[in-house]
Formats: structure tokens, sequence, C-alpha cells
């Protein structure tokens, strides 16, 4: 009973992370880790009752040892054991690392099955939907200020967030797991229809749950139009593509329906639906890009003195705009507080050493997903690799001009599609009999 409590607390708290600012105030993240605490405090009852290890997932210890560093080094860091140019907001990236390995580690002890990592996928592809929907009403009517975060809207979708690039890189995340979920509901099987087979086909797609699935996709895809981020809606379809190509050699029994999926999302909901929702000022914004223009390439060029300066130990986590002012030769057309790449700010705040570690461990996970994608029978479990792999390809590329990990919603989720990758691939590869007749059974 306990167990079933914590797991409905794990999906509360992802649809609650974005909600307010994206938990982006020092107000928000304060409450989101005093949800994430709460459910670690639930967690050490049920170890109490049942008897059972703190953390009886053993075989996850070594896939989370690169978080465990990157949360030692910045506790270095903030004792001043490890230089840091601004302690206090080294301590609190401390914090927020440490809830987030809780996070980590409640999801591997109560998402195990696959009943529970399907609920999970579902309340990512929900979170999404609603941060959509909400983004594209408050667009489509015209509301000056967001009515529930009081903030000036303009002519771009945010949703419940501050900044509409992270709302982008929240949808996109979001879309890469509803594409995995459909993925799995697919048959493998390619047998030739007659038109009635096909309009049978049809119409039972169109009354199960796969429509109400490609409907919320059709919604994010008409939000992340709508945020106007360029290397938002570049990098998801870049990673949609690269993802579908590989899916070709390296998904074991691809769905039948797998390239007229991409290429309906490519055409139908980018092209046509999105038209209709603005897609031409996006196209606009990308022809209004220049190097003139933007200040984002100036600030990545000044910053590279910072990363000769503290290339071995870093500045201190969360120590950018403490530092970066001071090789800042002149002001801006707005506030940097970040290095709009995320590479970059890792790398100065942390230090490469550090910073190379956790490029090795996402690697690793992407192997991982190819793995599972290659080898494993179930289909949930191929599908949402495919989905972590479009995010982790999704992520790799906007991170070069963006900052989505600095807000703690998007890692908060992108952290969970990647224990989505874990969890998969410590599911058996081959279905036994007992596992092949429940899994007919779904």
């Amino acid at each position: 009973m306990l167990s079933r409590i914590i797991f409905v607390m794990l999906c509360g708290i992802l649809l609650w992370a974005p909600i307010p600012l994206g938990s982006n105030r020092a107000w928000a993240w304060s409450l989101l880790q005093v949800l994430i605490g709460s459910a670690f405090c639930l967690h050490l009852l049920h170890c109490w009752q049942a008897s059972t290890p703190l953390f009886s997932a053993r075989k996850f210890r070594l896939a989370l040892a690169p978080l465990g560093v990157l949360l030692l080094w910045l506790v270095l860091q903030s004792q001043q054991i490890l230089p840091s140019a601004d302690s206090y907001q080294t301590g609190i990236m401390a914090s927020k690392t440490l809830f987030f390995l809780l996070w980590c580690s409640l999801l591997l002890n109560y998402c195990s099955g696959h009943k529970r990592i399907r609920l999970l996928a579902l309340v990512i592809v929900i979170s999404g939907a609603l941060q959509a929907f909400y983004g594209v009403v408050v667009q489509l009517a015209n509301i000056e200020a967001s009515p529930v975060i009081g903030m000036s809207e303009g002519s771009r979708a945010r949703g419940s967030f501050v900044y509409q690039n992270h709302f982008a890189n929240y949808l996109a995340l979001s879309l890469s797991v509803a594409i995995g979920l459909l993925l799995s509901q697919l048959s493998s099987e390619r047998t030739q229809r007659n038109w009635r087979q096909l309009f049978r086909d049809i119409l039972s797609t169109m009354l199960s749950a796969k429509m109400m699935l490609r409907l919320a996709m059709i919604l994010m895809v008409i939000g992340l139009v709508m945020s106007r981020s360029r290397m938002g809606n570049a990098a998801f379809f870049t990673a949609l593509i690269l993802v579908a190509l590989l899916a070709l050699w390296f998904y074991k029994r691809p769905p039948a329906l797998l390239k007229p999926l991409v290429v309906s999302i490519l055409l139908l909901d980018m092209l046509l639906v999105s038209s209709m929702f603005g897609l031409e000022k996006l196209q606009e914004r990308y022809q209004d890009t220049s190097f003139v223009s933007e200040a984002r390439d100036e600030v990545v060029r000044d910053s590279l003195p910072l990363l000769s300066e503290h290339a071995w130990t870093g500045s201190g986590g969360g120590t950018f705009y403490t530092i970066f002012p001071a090789v800042q030769p002149q002001a801006y057309s707005g506030f940097y507080d970040h290095a709009h790449n995320d590479y970059l700010q890792f790398a100065i705040e942390l230090g490469i050493p550090v910073t190379c570690l956790l490029l090795v461990w996402l690697l690793w996970l992407s192997y991982l997903a190819l793995h599972v994608m290659r080898t494993h029978d179930h289909k949930l479990e191929r599908g949402l690799s495919f989905a972590a792999l479009m995010a982790l390809c999704h992520m790799a590329l906007h991170s070069t001009v963006d900052f989505s990990l600095q807000a703690p919603a998007n890692a908060l989720l992108f952290l969970t599609i990647l224990m989505l990758v874990l969890l998969c691939h410590a599911q058996p590869a081959k279905l036994t009999r007992r596992r092949a007749d429940s899994y007919s059974a779904q």
C-alpha cells in the first residue's frame, strides 16, 4: 500500500514540477525539494516496515555513480575544499543535485514493473499536453498577461514557464516519450491488407487510446511551433529523423507504421496543422536570425577565457553569473546569467574532467537505449528506448545554444527519461512464456 502511495506521489511531483514557473524560482524549487524529500521520507518508512534495503535496486548503484561524483564535487566546492567563486550558490546547486539523486533512486525503486513504467510515461505525456494546451490557449485568446503566473505573454507561447525556450524543450522531451509510447502500441507484423481490412484498422485506431495519444502529440507540436523557439523546433525534428533512421537498423522488428508515423509528424503536424497556428512566424524568426542581431555567440566567445582559467576544478557550481562580468567587454542587449551553452557552462563551473564524466555517462545511456531497441522483445521497452534516444539527441543539440538543464523542471524530466532507459534495460531481453502471456493480455 505504501509503495503505491509513493508511486502516486512521484507521478504527482512530475506533473507539478513545471507548473510554478518551471520550478525556476527559489520558492518553487524549494517546494519541489520538499515534495521529493517527503516522498523519500515515506520511502524510509516503507523500508522500515517491510525490512527492505534502503536502495533495493543494487544493480543501479553503478549507473547512478556519476551523479554521486557530481554531488561530492559540489559539496567540496561549497566547503571551499575545491575553489568556488560563490560558495552559497554552489551550495544551492549541491542541494538540487542531492534531491535529483534522491528522485532517481525513488524512480528506480518504485517503477520497476511494466505497468508502472507505462503509467510514468503516460504522466509525462499528460504533463506535456497540459503545458501545450495552456500555452496555446493563452496565445490564441490574446491574453496579455498569464492568468496563472501573471507574466507578460508577448507573441510566443510559454506555458507556465518563465522562458519560452524552456517551454519548448519541455514539450520536445514530452513529445519524445509520446512517440515512444505510440511505437510500443503499433504492430510489428507486415501483412497485406485489402481495403476493408485497412478501413477496419483505421476505424479501430480512431476509437482506441492511440488516437488520444496522437491528438496529444499534435497539440504538443502546435505548442512547440507557437513557442517560436528556433533550436527547440530544429533540434526536435532533427532528433526525430536521426533516431528514426537509426531505428531502421537497430530496432528489433520495427513497427510496420514507423515510417508513415514519422512522415505524418513531419508533414501533417509540422506543415499542415502548424501552418494554421503561426508556422510562418517561426519561419520569419529563422530568416531574421543573424550573428549581428544575436548576442549569444558573443557570450560564448567572451566566456572562453573563463574555461581556460577554471579548466580543472571549475569556478564552482552556479557561479557563472558571478564570474562572467569580469570578462564581459561590453554590455549586451540583454542580461545573461547563463552561458546559453550548457556544455560550456558545466565545463566552466565544474571543470572539464567532471563534465567529461557526465558526457560519458550520457553516451553510455545512449548505448543502453540502442541495445534495448536491438535485443529486447517487449514493445514497451523498445518504444521507450527510442523515446530516450530522441530525448538525448534533442538535448545534445538544444544545449549548444541554450541552458535547458538549468531549469529544475526540465532537468527533472530529463533525468526521469534517463531512468526509463535503466528500467527498460534491467528487464529480461527475452519474453518467457509467463511474460509473453501477461504481455499479450495488455
